[in-house]
């Protein structure tokens, strides 16, 4: 119940507040966003499997959206941080997808 208080606070105090992203920020948001998605998933996949363990989920999701926003800073100081964006989106999008057809086929049993 805690974790869906505080998204509810989260969401109405972005609402609220509208807050804006420095521009050079924006373009390792979205990398960022689509890495704790990934953890995310990965700890709902725990969770439903009985492995869930928080310390393992809070380094996973921190890892996560550093090692991804380093390796999108990396491509922009090389000049390819298009490719390096898209590959990141491309993998993380992978094992999303893996763990939310994990999670269907343990809620649904298909």
């Amino acid at each position: 119940m805690i974790p869906v208080l505080g998204l509810a606070v989260g969401i109405a105090l972005g609402l609220l507040l509208d807050p804006t992203v420095p521009l050079w920020l924006q373009p390792y948001l979205p990398i960022a966003v689509v890495a704790a998605l990934d953890a995310v998933f990965g700890g709902a996949r725990a969770r439903l499997d009985g492995v869930f363990d928080a310390k393992v989920f809070v380094i996973s999701f921190v890892s996560n959206v550093v090692v991804a926003a380093l390796i999108v800073f990396l491509g922009d100081q090389l000049g390819v941080g298009a490719q390096l964006s898209t590959a990141v989106v491309v993998v993380l999008g992978i094992r999303i997808f893996g763990n939310a057809a994990a999670i269907r086929r343990h809620l649904f049993r298909a």
